[in-house]
């Protein structure tokens, strides 16, 4: 069965990432371990392993730090592996206590917290007005900005939001009952320019219930019943462009909210909240609440020095 298990022609190896994947919650999830599993799979054909084992998984790891990934990349895809091993051993492919030794191959650590991208508030602004609203499309994008920006949405949960979600609780606008990662349900408060942006847009493409985005034709029409991300992506990238700021993502939007939020004096613990963090600590780390850019150790050097040109 071992040998089996990494030939990628076999029908085991195709019900065993099936299996895998039915268990993921999310989409993205679901995206992110089948890149990573087919990833391993290719690997192990080239380079001819015949063998389910920890001493392979180690190699594979080897090689992923061979190829300079991050190490949040190299552990997302043992994670995957660790999940393949334990889905194999549910279902008599390997023994049990092969898939624990697999399960203690150890991760890639991580030294230091990256920074991350994220606008400051001028350039927030200004991509705000990227999108032509004069346009049923720049209204949909400006609106798209608007709740990535206003509320720190993930883009999974921007193209899931509908009209139903946006509620007014205690005299103002709020996102409830917003299903996010890891299934975890919060409510998230509303600024009055994201209702506002939401709403030209809604009175544009005539919509009153159902999912908000939606995609629009050339002749300014919606059709279908859904953006994707990857149309959130594309809208984040291309208003980002306009603006001088290159590769700009939909997360960098949200580190924006957050960062922006935490520099206006906003309690930590309902940044929390309105990210859907299952722990502060996991806020403190995505802020780098430690490291102060605006008033950092340099700045109190006392040195006055002339660099000459």
């Amino acid at each position: 069965m071992d040998k089996s298990l990494l030939t990628p022609r076999a029908a085991a190896l195709e019900r065993i990432k099936a299996m895998v994947l039915d268990s993921l919650p999310s989409l993205e999830s679901k995206r992110a371990y089948r890149h990573a599993l087919d990833d391993f799979f290719h690997w192990s054909d080239v380079e001819g392993v015949g063998a389910f084992t920890k001493t392979a998984v180690n190699a594979y790891r080897t090689s992923l730090e061979a190829r300079k990934l991050s190490s949040s990349s190299i552990n997302l895809r043992l994670c995957a592996i660790r999940k393949l091993a334990l889905e194999a051993a549910d279902n008599g492919l390997i023994s049990s206590d092969l898939a624990a030794s697999i399960s203690r191959v150890r991760g890639a650590k991580q030294i230091g917290v990256r920074c991350g991208k994220w606008l400051p508030r001028d350039q927030a602004e200004r991509l705000i007005d990227v999108p032509n609203a004069s346009t049923v499309k720049g209204k949909r994008d400006r609106a798209v900005l608007a709740v990535l920006l206003g509320c720190g949405l993930r883009r999974r949960e921007c193209v899931e939001l509908a009209v139903e979600h946006i509620q007014l609780r205690e005299l103002r606008w709020v996102i409830v009952d917003l299903i996010g990662k890891g299934q975890r349900v919060r409510t998230v408060p509303m600024p009055s320019w994201t209702k506002a942006a939401i709403d030209d847009w809604l009175r544009a493409a005539s919509i009153a219930e159902g999912v908000i985005f939606r995609p629009v034709n050339r002749s300014g029409r919606t059709t279908g019943t859904i953006m994707t991300t990857r149309a959130i992506f594309d809208v984040v990238r291309s208003c980002g462009q306009a603006i001088g700021v290159s590769a700009l993502a939909p997360h960098d939007l949200r580190r924006t909210f957050a960062k922006l939020a935490h520099k206006g004096r906003a309690g930590l613990d309902q940044i929390q909240l309105s990210l859907g963090h299952a722990s502060i600590t996991t806020t403190e780390r995505y802020l780098g609440v430690r490291q102060d850019l605006a008033d950092a150790p340099c700045d109190h050097l006392g040195l006055t020095i002339v660099v000459r040109q």
